[in-house]
């Protein structure tokens, strides 16, 4: 068809160009001339004309239909055979079977756009192409491509018929949508050309489709022959622009729709599919495509129906396809091409050329040495972790702000928000809620109620709204009911709120939206899990924002679109991997908390870990109490102990010393007038906060309060709240105000102990009182002003019943020797209690959680969250051991490893680590260097605090190196 030598030489170029770009066009080798020609040459004419034909079989068919297609194979030497509905292990089993009984290795194909989900159960399901083309980095999508192509492989599948690069300016397309890549020619041929080298660098053919492009079109072809009304001009620089990029980048085939294009086919009513004018006059000789050509499936109704079987497929072959997809009538059609062969309408040189090229794409994938497919840990081959990381990534670069009036994301100030949720569509959205309220307190609103009380909405200044719907198939239902569209405008017509909207479908559904009273709109594109937990990240900022519209989604929300963000170093979550943490090295947690329940160590447990900002492992395990019923949760809060001296006191006492209000250097005196006189005026607070300050261990206030029966005096204690009686022990126990001051003077006669260091409670008390009266404020309310509220720790608190349900917070101890009951929900310290609640040293609650954003705070220089809530300089000064000359490991309130012996850790971490433990069974520490926050929390103490197996284990600090032995080098 070439007039000339010169063309002749330029397409020559351009395929030597296609075999440098794609490792899946293999050189003129002469093992691959030889394979070729000598299968070729072997072959009888009934063997050649079978292998144009690729004929459709499901996995889950009964054994009369399958075994159909095996005597097709065996007895009429069927090419190949495309899989569609069905399992993975019965898909190899049949595959297997299939290949013994060709004689020439067959071409296996699937439908797999987005994965092998897409037909097969059991199996991963990636984003939709609109999902990737909202990603701006190529090698994204590419790495998307890798992993379908790596699963094809796994499961002997050798073309997938992908990628989609139709380019869908259509919005009403039934049948692209969501698999096109967007509606810009340009970004769906980056993206396209990106997947097909993923797919292709596992030896997997790639099949761009539908030429000449089937994207503006509101006609399915399955049902119908959609018409194409363009000139040629528009199709040449749009519709057909990516086919053109994808061949010069070496693309192993092309599939060609069944459309109408009156522009290129003049003939009326012949489908592109057996137009030879579109596919090898266009195709073939002007744009220069060497590859297999595949028609789309013959039984579709795009393509036509004929009065006599067979005369489809001779078309399509003259047409000049390669390959006869799925044919109505297999047996008719090959005969109906053996009487063409015979009577000299179709030429063995055309014949031959289509089946050289066959071969030849055989011979690429490895046919040449076949090998069955190993059935062993192929389910496990096919779901492995990695796809979820590659997922992950995806996902948090297609996210997209469209919209974000007054920079209202990512949202801070978090003091100031009472926050509602309110969910639509049809689908759960349990998950963007749950992790929603990882960051802060969200109240879920049912839609109903706002519909029959907008004023429900009311006590809230910031609503985020999800719009869920079928993460299925991307053919599902994308729109808004009637009832969605009220609510939402009920919610916009409030206006003390601000209004967040997350779409968890295409772009398109929010066409019929008004956005004038939405302030943000964020586009996640599917309703799948890591979907939902990610815009909840973008949302509150743990990760930035960095996708772009790939369509336009509304007048407003043009293509390309895009509204990016940073990330405001709030903690996010993610897999082991993506932070250099082996997941299977860290199932050894799993073991060893495990033996300490079965130990009898405590009754349960919460275990966190986050790497570099996220947070990657995060369980509960046990129950509250041994006898409870249910099972401990990450809900649950905890009595932290002596944590709360790092977590509640020490960050007050950091602003204090930013703020000018307090200086090291100071003594108790300074802090104290009172103790002018006293032993412990000279103190420093340096020295005190390094336990370097000889005062003594800890104080037994509650002794001296006990009758003679060792229960609590009469003269102390009321059974309920009484004025001059109003420091809260228990619900049942209420202490003498008067009482405070006794404690106070009781310090004060102390003698210093000559042990320099000696770990010690007391020196907390004397900062409690300096905080409390140089604030003229409750030390619980300064640190939920300054640190909890903005921090979004909500669970972290002192006084936990004022806030939390009573089952909630998990039981400390069967107290049988100053309480007399079971202490839950009251700080366990005997000498916090007498303080209602609120020591410097104990009294704080909180669950794993928040704990490891108040230490990621540290972590991060004193950064969280878009505030600055500690200098760095603060944070270095205080996470410094003044005395270690001394052999004082301790640092200005943090406890440090011992350089000696590695105590109170591992041994495995960084001398700038800093941590803490408490009494009760808690502990954590962060690591600078290796950017890890770990916690642990139990209830070692329930039901008697004589419990010390935990502590004697160190199971505390074996669980730390099971993490550092996790990271990988």
């Amino acid at each position: 068809m070439f007039k000339n030598s010169l063309v002749i030489f330029l397409f020559g170029i351009s395929f030597f160009v296609q075999a440098q770009r794609n490792p899946l066009i293999v050189k003129d080798s002469v093992s691959q001339k030889n394979w070729v020609n000598s299968t070729y040459n072997a072959m009888s004419l009934e063997e050649r004309v079978g292998q144009l034909f690729m004929v459709s079989v499901a996995s889950n068919q009964n054994k009369a239909a399958t075994d159909k297609v095996k005597q097709l194979i065996s007895e009429h030497h069927i090419g190949g055979v495309i899989f569609s509905n069905g399992g993975p292990v019965q898909q190899a089993k049949l595959t297997n079977k299939y290949q013994s009984a060709s004689k020439i290795p067959l071409m296996i194909g699937m439908d797999a756009e987005w994965g092998l989900a897409m037909r097969l159960d059991s199996t991963y399901a990636f984003p939709w192409n609109m999902t990737l083309g909202a990603i701006k980095d190529s090698t994204i999508v590419e790495r998307v491509g890798k992993q379908i192509g790596k699963h094809a492989k796994r499961l002997g599948v050798h073309i997938n018929f992908a990628p989609d690069i139709d380019i869908n300016t259509n919005p009403k397309n039934p049948i692209i949508g969501n698999r096109s890549f967007g509606e810009n020619r340009d970004n769906v041929t980056r993206n396209g050309i990106a997947f097909m080298k993923g797919m292709e660098s596992e030896q997997v053919l790639s099949s761009g489709k539908h030429f000449p492009g089937h994207g503006d079109t509101s006609s399915d072809s399955h049902k119908t022959l959609p018409e194409i009304p363009f000139s040629r001009k528009r199709l040449d620089s749009i519709e057909m622009y990516p086919f053109k990029k994808l061949i010069n980048a070496g693309i192993s085939s092309i599939m060609v729709a069944h459309l109408s294009v009156p522009s290129l086919e003049f003939q009326k009513d012949i489908p592109s599919s057996l137009s030879e004018q579109i596919i090898s006059g266009i195709l073939k000789d002007q744009l220069g495509f060497k590859g297999l050509v595949f028609t789309d499936a013959l039984n579709m109704n795009g393509v036509g129906v004929s009065k006599t079987p067979g005369d489809v497929e001779l078309a399509a072959f003259n047409a000049g396809n390669d390959i006869l997809l799925m044919p109505k009538d297999v047996l008719a059609a090959k005969s109906r091409l053996l009487k063409a062969y015979e009577k000299g309408r179709i030429s063995e040189k055309r014949l031959e050329t289509s089946v050289k090229k066959i071969l030849m794409a055989k011979y690429k994938v490895g046919l040449d040495n076949y090998k069955p497919i190993a059935l062993k840990n192929l389910y496990e081959d096919l779901n492995s972790l990695e796809n979820d990381l590659v997922y992950e990534r995806a996902i948090e670069n297609a996210i997209t702000v469209a919209k974000n009036d007054f920079s209202l994301l990512p949202v801070k100030t978090l003091e100031n928000k009472r926050i509602a949720y309110v969910e639509l569509g049809d689908i759960s959205g349990a998950d963007f809620l749950n992790a929603l309220n990882k960051y802060t307190t969200v109240t879920n609103v049912d839609k109903n109620t706002v519909l029959s009380s907008p004023s429900s909405l009311s006590a809230y200044n910031l609503i985020i709204v999800g719009h869920h719907k079928s993460n299925e198939s991307p053919w599902k239902s994308y729109s808004y009911s009637s009832s969605d569209l009220k609510v939402l405008s009920s919610i916009g017509a409030l206006r003390t709120s601000n209004l967040i909207l997350a779409e968890f479908a295409k772009p398109y559904a929010l066409t019929t939206i008004n956005l004038e009273k939405i302030n943000s709109v964020v586009i996640g594109y599917q309703n799948s899990t890591i979907a939902q937990e990610k815009v909840a990240e973008v949302i509150f900022g743990a990760i930035g924002a960095k996708g772009k519209l790939p369509v336009t989604a509304h007048p407003e929300l043009p293509v390309n679109r895009s509204i990016q963000f940073d990330s405001i170093l709030r903690l996010g979550y993610s897999l082991p991997e993506r932070v250099g943490l082996n997941s299977s090295k860290l199932t050894e947690i799993d073991r060893l908390v495990k033996a300490g329940i079965d130990s009898l160590m405590f009754p349960g447990a919460q275990i966190l870990v986050a790497r570099k900002g996220k947070i990657v492992y995060e369980k509960a395990f046990g129950k509250p109490t041994y006898d409870a019923n249910e099972a401990l949760t990450l809900d649950h809060i905890y009595d932290l102990a002596s944590l709360t001296k790092i977590l509640g006191t020490l960050p007050l006492l950091m602003k204090m010393e930013e703020d000018g209000k307090l200086s090291l250097n100071q003594t108790f005196q300074e802090l104290i007038p009172a103790y002018a006189d006293t032993e412990l005026k000279n103190v420093s607070v340096l020295k005190a906060l390094s336990h370097y300050g000889r005062l003594p261990a800890w104080i037994a206030f509650y002794t001296s309060t006990l009758d003679k029966n060792r229960k609590p005096s009469g003269e102390f204690y009321r059974d309920k709240l009484l004025p001059g009686f109003s420091t809260r022990v228990t619900d049942k126990l209420f202490l003498a105000d008067a009482y405070k001051d006794s404690i106070y003077n009781r310090i004060g006669r102390q003698d210093l102990k000559s042990n320099r260091y000696r770990y010690s409670d007391v020196g907390y008390y004397v900062f409690h009182k300096y905080i409390e009266d140089t604030y003229n404020d409750k030390q619980d309310v300064l640190a939920n002003k300054y640190f909890y509220a903005p921090l979004g720790a909500t669970t972290t608190t002192y006084n936990p019943l004022d806030k939390f349900a009573k089952d909630r917070i998990v039981p400390s101890e069967e107290d049988n020797y100053y309480r007399y009951e079971r202490v839950q929900g009251y700080v366990h310290d005997m000498g916090a209690a007498m303080q209602g609640g609120v020591g410097g040293h104990a009294g704080l609650f909180s669950n794993a959680g928040d704990i490891a954003k108040i230490m990621q705070m540290y972590l991060q220089g004193g950064f969280y969250g878009g505030d600055r809530f500690i200098s760095s300089r603060t944070i270095k000064k205080f996470n410094t051991c003044y005395f270690c000359k001394e052999n004082v490991r301790r640092g200005v309130g943090f406890d440090k490893p011992d350089a000696r012996t590695g105590s109170p850790t591992c041994g495995c971490v960084s001398q700038k680590s800093f941590g803490h433990s408490g009494f009760t069974g808690t502990y954590t520490w962060a690591d600078p260097e290796e950017e890890i926050v770990y916690v642990f929390l139990s209830n070692r103490t329930f039901p008697s605090a004589t419990n010390t197996l935990l502590v004697k284990s160190g199971l505390r600090t074996r669980i730390q190196r099971a993490i550092y032995d996790a990271i990988e080098n």
